[in-house]
Protein backbone atom coordinates (compact mmCIF):
# COMPACT_ATOMS: atom_id res chain seq x y z
CA UNK A 1 0.00 0.00 0.00
CA UNK A 2 1.28 3.47 -0.83
CA UNK A 3 1.26 6.54 1.40
CA UNK A 4 -1.54 8.98 0.62
CA UNK A 5 -0.48 12.02 -1.40
CA UNK A 6 -2.10 15.44 -0.97
CA UNK A 7 -3.68 15.00 -4.41
CA UNK A 8 -5.14 11.65 -3.40
CA UNK A 9 -6.50 13.05 -0.15
CA UNK A 10 -8.07 15.95 -2.06
CA UNK A 11 -9.79 13.56 -4.48
CA UNK A 12 -11.11 11.44 -1.61
CA UNK A 13 -12.57 14.55 0.00
CA UNK A 14 -14.18 15.47 -3.33
CA UNK A 15 -16.01 12.12 -3.29
CA UNK A 16 -17.75 13.00 -0.03
CA UNK A 17 -21.28 14.37 -0.05
CA UNK A 18 -22.31 17.85 1.01
CA UNK A 19 -24.67 17.88 3.97
CA UNK A 20 -27.80 18.24 1.79
CA UNK A 21 -26.53 15.51 -0.55
CA UNK A 22 -25.80 13.21 2.38
CA UNK A 23 -29.26 13.66 3.84
CA UNK A 24 -30.84 13.09 0.44
CA UNK A 25 -28.81 9.91 -0.10
CA UNK A 26 -29.73 8.66 3.36
CA UNK A 27 -33.44 9.22 2.68
CA UNK A 28 -33.13 7.61 -0.74
CA UNK A 29 -31.58 4.42 0.67
CA UNK A 30 -34.12 4.21 3.48
CA UNK A 31 -36.92 4.55 0.94
CA UNK A 32 -35.24 1.94 -1.28
CA UNK A 33 -35.15 -0.61 1.53
CA UNK A 34 -38.78 0.01 2.49
CA UNK A 35 -39.97 -0.15 -1.12
CA UNK A 36 -37.98 -3.31 -1.90
CA UNK A 37 -39.35 -5.17 1.11
CA UNK A 38 -42.89 -3.98 0.39
CA UNK A 39 -42.68 -4.92 -3.30
CA UNK A 40 -41.64 -8.43 -2.34
CA UNK A 41 -44.51 -8.76 0.10
CA UNK A 42 -41.94 -9.67 2.75
CA UNK A 43 -42.32 -9.35 6.51
CA UNK A 44 -38.94 -7.72 7.03
CA UNK A 45 -35.21 -8.19 6.51
CA UNK A 46 -32.26 -10.29 7.64
CA UNK A 47 -28.74 -8.81 7.83
CA UNK A 48 -25.48 -10.61 8.41
CA UNK A 49 -23.72 -8.58 11.10
CA UNK A 50 -19.94 -8.55 11.27
CA UNK A 51 -19.47 -5.50 13.47
CA UNK A 52 -17.82 -3.68 10.56
CA UNK A 53 -18.87 -0.34 9.14
CA UNK A 54 -20.73 -1.70 6.10
CA UNK A 55 -23.08 -4.12 7.86
CA UNK A 56 -23.56 -1.74 10.78
CA UNK A 57 -24.54 1.11 8.46
CA UNK A 58 -27.02 -1.09 6.59
CA UNK A 59 -28.51 -2.23 9.90
CA UNK A 60 -29.05 1.38 10.99
CA UNK A 61 -30.69 2.26 7.68
CA UNK A 62 -32.87 -0.86 7.76
CA UNK A 63 -34.17 0.04 11.18
CA UNK A 64 -35.00 3.53 9.89
CA UNK A 65 -36.85 1.98 6.95
CA UNK A 66 -38.65 -0.90 8.63
CA UNK A 67 -38.49 -0.42 12.38
CA UNK A 68 -36.52 -2.65 14.76
CA UNK A 69 -39.22 -5.34 14.96
CA UNK A 70 -38.84 -6.14 11.27
CA UNK A 71 -35.04 -6.39 11.18
CA UNK A 72 -33.17 -9.50 12.31
CA UNK A 73 -29.41 -9.66 12.68
CA UNK A 74 -27.26 -12.73 12.29
CA UNK A 75 -23.73 -12.90 13.68
CA UNK A 76 -21.78 -15.81 12.18
CA UNK A 77 -18.31 -16.05 13.67
CA UNK A 78 -15.90 -18.87 12.94
CA UNK A 79 -12.68 -20.18 14.43
CA UNK A 80 -10.65 -17.65 12.40
CA UNK A 81 -12.48 -14.54 13.59
CA UNK A 82 -11.35 -12.47 16.57
CA UNK A 83 -13.73 -12.54 19.52
CA UNK A 84 -14.14 -8.78 19.09
CA UNK A 85 -16.04 -9.37 15.83
CA UNK A 86 -18.80 -11.27 17.61
CA UNK A 87 -18.87 -8.76 20.46
CA UNK A 88 -19.13 -5.81 18.06
CA UNK A 89 -21.91 -7.50 16.06
CA UNK A 90 -23.91 -8.16 19.22
CA UNK A 91 -23.31 -4.58 20.39
CA UNK A 92 -24.76 -3.27 17.12
CA UNK A 93 -27.85 -5.47 17.39
CA UNK A 94 -28.47 -4.54 21.02
CA UNK A 95 -27.97 -0.82 20.40
CA UNK A 96 -30.58 -0.95 17.61
CA UNK A 97 -32.89 -3.16 19.70
CA UNK A 98 -33.20 -5.75 16.94
CA UNK A 99 -33.57 -9.49 17.39
CA UNK A 100 -30.37 -11.37 16.58
CA UNK A 101 -28.83 -14.82 16.59
CA UNK A 102 -25.23 -15.97 16.94
CA UNK A 103 -24.33 -19.06 14.93
CA UNK A 104 -20.82 -20.50 14.93
CA UNK A 105 -20.07 -21.52 11.34
CA UNK A 106 -16.96 -23.54 12.27
CA UNK A 107 -18.78 -26.90 12.75
CA UNK A 108 -20.61 -26.42 9.45
CA UNK A 109 -17.38 -25.62 7.61
CA UNK A 110 -15.72 -28.62 9.25
CA UNK A 111 -18.48 -30.83 7.85
CA UNK A 112 -17.61 -29.59 4.35
CA UNK A 113 -13.93 -30.28 4.99
CA UNK A 114 -14.70 -33.80 6.18
CA UNK A 115 -16.87 -34.47 3.12
CA UNK A 116 -14.45 -33.08 0.52
CA UNK A 117 -11.20 -34.61 -0.79
CA UNK A 118 -8.40 -33.98 1.74
CA UNK A 119 -6.44 -31.62 -0.53
CA UNK A 120 -9.36 -29.18 -0.81
CA UNK A 121 -8.84 -27.80 2.69
CA UNK A 122 -5.21 -26.99 1.88
CA UNK A 123 -6.36 -24.15 -0.35
CA UNK A 124 -6.77 -21.19 2.00
CA UNK A 125 -8.90 -19.16 -0.39
CA UNK A 126 -11.20 -22.06 -1.22
CA UNK A 127 -11.70 -22.77 2.47
CA UNK A 128 -12.29 -19.08 3.18
CA UNK A 129 -14.95 -19.00 0.47
CA UNK A 130 -16.70 -21.95 2.15
CA UNK A 131 -16.97 -19.86 5.32
CA UNK A 132 -18.47 -16.94 3.40
CA UNK A 133 -20.90 -19.13 1.44
CA UNK A 134 -21.97 -20.86 4.63
CA UNK A 135 -22.96 -17.48 6.03
CA UNK A 136 -25.01 -16.80 2.90
CA UNK A 137 -26.87 -20.09 3.30
CA UNK A 138 -27.67 -19.28 6.92
CA UNK A 139 -28.87 -15.79 5.98
CA UNK A 140 -31.32 -17.28 3.52
CA UNK A 141 -32.32 -20.08 5.87
CA UNK A 142 -33.53 -17.53 8.41
CA UNK A 143 -34.91 -15.19 5.75
CA UNK A 144 -36.98 -17.90 4.07
CA UNK A 145 -38.24 -19.21 7.41
CA UNK A 146 -39.36 -15.72 8.45
CA UNK A 147 -40.59 -14.51 5.07
CA UNK A 148 -37.89 -11.84 4.94
CA UNK A 149 -35.40 -10.47 2.43
CA UNK A 150 -31.62 -10.67 2.80
CA UNK A 151 -30.03 -7.21 2.76
CA UNK A 152 -26.53 -7.07 1.30
CA UNK A 153 -23.75 -5.06 2.89
CA UNK A 154 -21.37 -4.68 -0.04
CA UNK A 155 -20.16 -1.28 -1.27
CA UNK A 156 -19.16 0.09 -4.69
CA UNK A 157 -15.42 -0.43 -4.18
CA UNK A 158 -15.90 -4.11 -3.33
CA UNK A 159 -18.25 -4.69 -6.25
CA UNK A 160 -16.01 -3.01 -8.81
CA UNK A 161 -12.93 -4.97 -7.77
CA UNK A 162 -14.69 -8.28 -7.23
CA UNK A 163 -13.73 -8.26 -3.58
CA UNK A 164 -16.50 -10.60 -2.56
CA UNK A 165 -17.16 -14.31 -2.74
CA UNK A 166 -19.25 -15.37 -5.70
CA UNK A 167 -22.54 -16.78 -4.39
CA UNK A 168 -21.37 -15.73 -0.94
CA UNK A 169 -21.54 -12.24 0.54
CA UNK A 170 -23.17 -10.92 -2.64
CA UNK A 171 -25.82 -13.63 -2.60
CA UNK A 172 -28.46 -11.18 -1.42
CA UNK A 173 -31.82 -9.71 -2.42
CA UNK A 174 -30.62 -6.11 -2.65
CA UNK A 175 -27.58 -3.94 -1.90
CA UNK A 176 -28.61 -0.73 -0.11
CA UNK A 177 -25.08 0.76 -0.08
CA UNK A 178 -23.96 -0.87 -3.32
CA UNK A 179 -23.50 2.47 -5.10
CA UNK A 180 -21.35 4.07 -2.38
CA UNK A 181 -17.58 4.15 -2.30
CA UNK A 182 -16.02 3.11 1.00
CA UNK A 183 -15.28 6.70 2.02
CA UNK A 184 -18.93 7.57 1.39
CA UNK A 185 -20.09 4.61 3.48
CA UNK A 186 -17.96 5.86 6.36
CA UNK A 187 -19.42 9.35 5.96
CA UNK A 188 -22.95 7.98 5.99
CA UNK A 189 -22.11 5.74 8.95
CA UNK A 190 -21.14 8.74 11.04
CA UNK A 191 -24.33 10.53 10.01
CA UNK A 192 -26.58 7.67 11.16
CA UNK A 193 -24.76 7.33 14.49
CA UNK A 194 -22.41 4.40 14.02
CA UNK A 195 -19.78 4.46 16.81
CA UNK A 196 -16.43 5.80 15.62
CA UNK A 197 -14.51 2.65 16.60
CA UNK A 198 -16.67 0.67 14.17
CA UNK A 199 -16.39 3.31 11.44
CA UNK A 200 -12.60 3.05 11.54
CA UNK A 201 -12.30 -0.68 12.26
CA UNK A 202 -9.94 -2.52 9.91
CA UNK A 203 -12.12 -4.13 7.22
CA UNK A 204 -11.96 -7.91 6.87
CA UNK A 205 -14.02 -10.50 5.03
CA UNK A 206 -13.35 -13.01 7.83
CA UNK A 207 -12.03 -15.63 5.42
CA UNK A 208 -8.97 -16.66 7.40
CA UNK A 209 -7.10 -15.62 10.52
CA UNK A 210 -5.49 -12.20 10.24
CA UNK A 211 -7.00 -11.51 6.81
CA UNK A 212 -7.73 -7.86 5.94
CA UNK A 213 -9.24 -6.33 2.82
CA UNK A 214 -6.48 -3.81 2.18
CA UNK A 215 -3.61 -6.26 2.63
CA UNK A 216 -5.17 -8.75 0.27
CA UNK A 217 -5.96 -6.13 -2.40
CA UNK A 218 -2.58 -4.48 -2.02
CA UNK A 219 -3.85 -0.91 -1.56
CA UNK A 220 -5.93 1.13 0.84
CA UNK A 221 -9.59 2.00 0.37
CA UNK A 222 -8.93 5.73 -0.07
CA UNK A 223 -6.56 4.94 -2.91
CA UNK A 224 -8.96 2.38 -4.34
CA UNK A 225 -11.96 4.74 -4.19
CA UNK A 226 -10.07 7.53 -5.94
CA UNK A 227 -8.70 5.34 -8.75
CA UNK A 228 -12.10 3.79 -9.35
CA UNK A 229 -13.78 7.20 -9.43
CA UNK A 230 -11.43 8.97 -11.84
CA UNK A 231 -10.18 6.09 -14.00
CA UNK A 232 -12.55 3.10 -13.98
CA UNK A 233 -15.86 4.93 -13.43
CA UNK A 234 -14.52 8.23 -14.74
CA UNK A 235 -12.98 9.38 -18.03
CA UNK A 236 -9.35 9.95 -17.10
CA UNK A 237 -6.60 7.96 -18.79
CA UNK A 238 -4.00 6.06 -16.80
CA UNK A 239 -1.43 8.82 -17.21
CA UNK A 240 -3.96 11.52 -16.29
CA UNK A 241 -5.05 9.51 -13.26
CA UNK A 242 -1.44 9.21 -12.12
CA UNK A 243 -0.92 12.97 -12.43
CA UNK A 244 -4.26 13.78 -10.80
CA UNK A 245 -3.85 11.49 -7.80
CA UNK A 246 -0.10 11.32 -7.42
CA UNK A 247 -0.18 7.51 -7.18
CA UNK A 248 2.21 5.04 -8.81
CA UNK A 249 1.18 3.43 -12.08
CA UNK A 250 1.36 0.03 -10.38
CA UNK A 251 -1.56 1.01 -8.13
CA UNK A 252 -3.68 1.98 -11.13
CA UNK A 253 -2.77 -1.24 -12.92
CA UNK A 254 -3.71 -3.25 -9.84
CA UNK A 255 -7.18 -1.68 -9.67
CA UNK A 256 -7.74 -2.19 -13.41
CA UNK A 257 -6.60 -5.80 -13.06
CA UNK A 258 -9.04 -6.43 -10.21
CA UNK A 259 -11.86 -4.79 -12.17
CA UNK A 260 -11.24 -6.72 -15.38
CA UNK A 261 -10.71 -10.09 -13.72
CA UNK A 262 -13.91 -9.82 -11.67
CA UNK A 263 -16.35 -8.98 -14.48
CA UNK A 264 -17.80 -12.48 -14.29
CA UNK A 265 -18.84 -11.82 -10.69
CA UNK A 266 -20.97 -8.85 -11.73
CA UNK A 267 -22.88 -10.71 -14.44
CA UNK A 268 -25.28 -13.59 -14.71
CA UNK A 269 -23.63 -16.92 -15.60
CA UNK A 270 -23.17 -16.97 -19.39
CA UNK A 271 -25.01 -19.30 -21.71
CA UNK A 272 -24.28 -20.02 -25.38
CA UNK A 273 -26.12 -17.87 -27.89
CA UNK A 274 -29.06 -19.41 -29.70
CA UNK A 275 -27.91 -21.10 -32.92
Amino acid sequence: MTDASPLLEETTVDLLFSEPELQARREHIVEFIADTVEAAGAEGAVIGLSGGVDSTTVAHLAVEALGPDRVRGLSMPSDVNPEADETDAERVAESLDIEYDVIDVAPIVEAFVDAAPPAAADDRTALGNVRVRTRAVLNYFLANAGDRLVLGTGNRAEAATGYFTKYGDQAVDCNPIGNLYKCQVRQLARAVGVPEDLVTRTPSAGMWEGQTDETEMGLGYDELDAILAVHVDGPLSKSATRRTLGVPESAIERVVELYEQSKHKRAMPPAPERP
